[in-house]
């Protein structure tokens, strides 16, 4: 697990010398504090006859092979040089194929297998690769840089082309010390953070920065970058399969995960939240393992959001070594640390109990097991069964025409998460809609007439055209011919795991130099999950069924029943008490930086509104502290 970064130009003027090499790699010593190497060639020359230079940068956390697979490092011949983020799986098979071809092996690691498979294969080779991965190729023979990126999403990669000169990097952090390209804001970004509390790719908050794309990759050659997808992920299809069988696949395909990602030459051990997905994750590796694993779990002053009881639990029925850490969280000491290292505006809020998580588990050890993935494979959110009895009951009759709706709409919200006026009133808004329209409104931060109602004139004749629904639309459109549950399920894979989960978990536990595995999102289970039947994943409202059924002998029982509460923080409570002054001295500054976009009144209403505890608005005030504290630290 590590961090790269690198360069390609065209024209001298635009060189990267080691200098600049060594401060966009060290931009993000914190993903990898072990080891630090650059490597730097101009002799080169492109179809056109223009001189081309490269450079590639690296820093390591060491995993797999401590003294040896350093890098960049290079094939037999050194025609191809390669560094990558991330971790191969099934790299002892493919080291046993190549061999068997006649490659050498300089390293005992689990990257050279990749370089070597993409001298004989090409960019074919990504998708023969079982793991979570950044990577960046120099082909020299071909004078081609390849950019490549999991099929999940797990690994994030930021480039940007600007005066014939490629850049790229783990975090946009390598890009801005690169310099001259994150110099301008894409007003398109921020209308879709506000919207999602991320940015989907391809985008970024800086115009001309790309995202690559989960299930991508980019070739730059002469002077050209173009993107292609090599994972072709198809969620339309429905295999017809026995219950009996599924189970029996599934046990085998996700016991074969676990097992691949407990390979480690450092300290492994687990998340435990004493939710379904962690405990089954870890229930398998402690079956794998010969003594008891270690597992960690966090745990908050508020009841309503501390599941450490349900943890501990787990942990005694399985055996682990089990670590509880407490803290009471507190949004005016983290939420600077985390605009600075997630980069770009990103306003899920659970990042800080899982920046909490990561800094206290990396004391213990250097990877650690994760059940993320389970709610949108296995239909475990609430959304699914809203969407699911909201599509039954509009087939029924218009619902959203009874009257006293509108009575419901005006009650005052709870602060508890599980609030029942706050899901009526989100399941309310909804009806009417279609389908996929109906499901964006329960992920929405802002719903699209809020937004209005915020934009500044100025802003608003800025936006580009596009909709920011057109990517959930885009991730909907590919399960054609699906049930809701299924449909909104595959839309959750392809939009909010790679963006919004697996973003939250890289940046906060690279952040604290740990790598964190995730055994549900093998691409084999992934799509493994999308072809089975719902009526074994979601029947009669709820969800996880093949879960349970599969491995239900494995874990108390009680932790199938027992009701959801997900990853959370007191947020509502917060712009009440501890961060109201901070939303005073900065959302409603006279030269608070959100100005240009947003209109200060409507934002005052929205605060006011809150404090007054006319309406939650605690996930929206807090995607509105992060943009402005992110625009006051980045711009």
């Amino acid at each position: 697990m590590c961090g790269i970064t690198g360069a390609v130009w065209l024209d001298a003027k635009m060189a990267v010398d080691a200098s600049l090499l060594n401060k966009m790699t060290d931009s993000i010593a914190h993903r990898g504090p072990d080891d630090s190497q650059t490597w730097i060639d101009t002799d080169h020359h492109d179809a056109y006859g223009n001189r081309v230079g490269v450079g590639l940068g690296f820093r390591r956390l060491s995993i797999i092979d401590l003294e040896g697979a350093r890098q960049p490092m290079a094939n037999e011949d050194g025609s191809v040089r390669m560094v990558f983020n991330g971790e191969i799986f099934n790299f002892k098979t493919l080291r046993r194929r190549l061999e068997g071809t006649g490659h050498t092996f300089a390293t005992h690691g689990d990257g050279e297998p990749v370089l070597h498979l993409y001298e004989d294969v090409g960019t074919d080779c990504f998708s023969q690769l079982n793991g979570m991965f950044a990577i960046a190729i120099w082909d020299a023979k071909r004078n081609r840089l390849v950019l490549a990126r999991d099929r999940i999403g797990q690994k994030p990669l930021y480039y940007a082309l600007k005066n014939n000169r490629l850049v790229f990097g783990s975090e946009l952090k390598c890009l801005v010390a690169a310099g001259g390209v994150c110099d301008e804001i894409d007003p398109a970004a921020i209308d879709e953070f506000l919207t999602y509390q991320y940015i989907p790719p391809p985008g970024t908050i800086w115009k001309g920065v790309r995202k690559l794309p989960p299930g991508h990759f980019a070739v730059f050659e002469n002077g050209q970058v173009r993107v292609e997808r090599y994972w072709n992920y198809d969620p339309s299809i429905e295999i017809p399969i026995s219950h009996a069988d599924a189970c029996d696949r599934l046990r085998e395909l996700l016991t074969d995960s676990v097992r691949l990602r407990m390979q480690s030459d450092v300290p492994l051990g687990a998340f435990l939240s004493g939710g379904i997905d962690s405990s089954l994750i870890t229930a398998i590796a402690q079956s794998l393992s010969d003594q008891p694993i270690k597992t960690f779990s966090i745990g908050f002053p508020v009841a309503d959001f501390d599941e450490t009881a349900y943890a501990a639990q787990v942990a005694k029925h399985l055996g682990t070594d089990h670590q509880r850490f407490e803290v009471t969280p507190h949004g005016v000491d983290v939420i600077d640390k985390l605009v600075w290292h997630y980069d770009e505006p990103f306003g899920d809020s659970s990042a800080v109990p899982t920046w909490y998580l990561s800094e206290l588990t990396r004391k213990q050890v250097t990877v650690a097991l994760s059940g993320d993935g389970g709610d949108e494979l296995f239909a475990g959110y609430e959304r699914y069964r809203a969407l699911w009895l909201s599509s039954k009951l509009q087939k029924m009759f218009p619902l959203h025409q009874v009257p006293g709706i509108g009575l419901v709409q005006r009650l005052p919200d709870s602060e508890k998460r599980r609030s029942v006026v706050r899901r009526a009133k989100r399941f309310l808004e909804a009806l009417g809609q279609p389908t996929a329209r109906r499901y964006l409104n329960w992920l929405q931060i802002f719903p699209e007439s809020l937004r209005a109602s915020l934009y500044s004139d100025d802003f608003v004749e800025r936006l580009p055209g596009d909709d920011p629904f057109e990517f959930l639309d885009a991730a909907w459109d590919r399960s054609k011919g699906r049930d809701v549950v299924s449909r909104a399920s595959a839309s959750d894979v392809l939009t909010y795991l790679p963006c919004d989960l697996c973003t939250k978990v890289d940046i906060a536990s690279m952040g604290n130099a740990l790598e964190v595995r995730q055994p549900l999102l093998d691409y084999r289970v992934v799509e493994f999950a999308a072809t089975l039947p719902v009526r074994y994943k979601f029947r009669g409202g709820r969800g996880k069924l093949i879960l349970q059924d599969t491995f239900g002998s494995m874990i108390p029982s009680s932790i199938f029943t027992r009701k959801k509460m997900g990853f959370g923080i007191p947020i509502a409570n917060w712009f009440r008490d501890e961060l109201k002054p901070m939303v005073h001295e900065t959302l409603l500054a006279e030269d608070a930086k959100i100005q240009p976009f947003l209109r200060r009144d409507r934002v005052a209403e929205l605060v006011r509104s809150h404090e007054q505890n006319e309406q939650n608005h605690g996930y929206r005030l807090w995607n509105l502290l992060i943009l402005e504290k992110w625009l006051r630290r980045w711009t």
